[in-house]
């Protein structure tokens, strides 16, 4: 195990806040083309956060998972529900509450199907048994995490990335990819934010083993890491400057390139002048969980109480409400995640190894 990559966890919180565009990005008033195509593609940043996960996930559990066996599976998952669950509890319940305001004064409330509520509370709305995205839609990212978290013990048991060859764990990265984009095409999807109750959690997996291996490629070359960090720099360039042109497809472009991107931050990492090192980013990078979690209800509520029926919004208003998220970012990790995921980890046995 090692310690904390700082620019990662900066990295994090940068792509949160591409999320919080995106969700917005139609409600910005006189916003230029150019930035609303950005915008548009700010969904993606869900794949880095897969590839990321892998790779912290790994770098914490997987040589403890090992040396411990089965019997230290149950103490995983607790601490891995502890950092997940309760923020998204937390968020469901203001969902209930936005749902029984608007039911109370008479207005439709198709965005909250109460029928579906159970599975959201479990995390399984994303497991395919849900047509739609509902309730707090980014959670399903959350969902998928679940599932990923799940199935980590099996991998961490029965492969050790330190011990296979780099070419072997380039080939498994590249064979996870082509399998991804593979499960997309067949089911005529182009684009990764296609289909999401049906091919996100296949999403999440295959992007989060692939983080796995790339934290192992990572600490095989961090040591060396100028000409790699180069190397895999120029892949990500190429990558996505082949899906801008549109001579690679989405699905097969953009894992790839997010791989190679996470790998050269996290070969630059720590490197003396670094911004992404910075206290203001790693902060964000902190309370981005909290950032992606409450963001898209309370623009919910926002837009019920501010926006006009246009559903345009100036940017003084603009600027309100992202200065809302990032003081109800730092509210609630402090006051709800960070407690609540203290209180959990207190309960039942003690576990051998800190939270990540």
């Amino acid at each position: 195990m090692t310690g904390e990559l700082r620019a990662l966890t900066s990295v994090r919180g940068i792509a949160a806040w591409f999320v919080v565009l995106f969700h917005i990005r139609q409600s910005i008033a006189g916003l230029p083309d150019p930035a609303l195509a950005i915008l548009a593609k700010g969904n993606l940043a869900v794949d880095f956060f897969f590839l990321l996960s892998g790779f912290v996930i790994w770098m914490s559990y997987a040589d403890r998972l090992r040396a411990g066996g089965v019997a230290t599976v149950p103490l995983f998952l607790k601490r891995r529900i502890a950092r997940i669950w309760p923020l998204h509890l937390f968020m469901l319940g203001f969902g209930v509450a936005l749902a029984l305001a608007l039911r109370a004064t008479g207005r439709e409330t198709p965005n909250f199907p109460f029928a579906e509520l159970p599975l959201h509370l479990a995390l399984l709305q994303n497991w395919g048994f849900t047509a739609a995205l509902s309730w707090n839609d980014p959670a399903w990212s959350i969902s998928c995490e679940l599932g990923a978290y799940l199935l980590f013990p099996l991998l961490a048991l029965s492969i050790d990335w330190k011990r296979v060859p780099s070419l072997a764990i380039l080939a498994a990265v590249a064979a996870l990819i082509l399998l991804l984009h593979t499960v997309f095409a067949s089911n005529g999807a182009t684009d990764l934010g296609q289909q999401i109750p049906r091919l996100g959690l296949i999403r999440c997996i295959l992007e989060f083993a692939c983080g796995t291996a790339i934290g192992a490629l990572w600490l095989r070359w961090r040591e060396d890491w100028k000409a790699y960090a180069v190397i895999s720099g120029v892949i990500a360039l190429a990558l996505l400057t082949g899906w801008i042109a549109g001579l690679l497809p989405e699905t097969l472009a953009v894992p790839a390139a997010f791989g190679a991107l996470l790998l050269m931050l996290a070969l630059t990492a720590a490197k003396a002048g670094n911004p992404l090192e910075g206290r203001a980013l790693h902060y964000l990078g902190e309370i981005s969980y909290a950032t992606y979690l409450g963001h898209y209800l309370l623009w919910f509520a926002f837009k019920l109480a501010f926006v006009d029926a246009s559903g345009s919004a100036l940017w003084p208003m603009i600027l309100g409400y992202l200065i809302l998220v990032l003081a109800a970012s730092a509210a609630l990790y402090h006051l709800v995640e960070r407690p609540a995921q203290r209180w959990l980890n207190g309960k039942g046995p003690r576990p051998a190894y800190a939270a990540a």
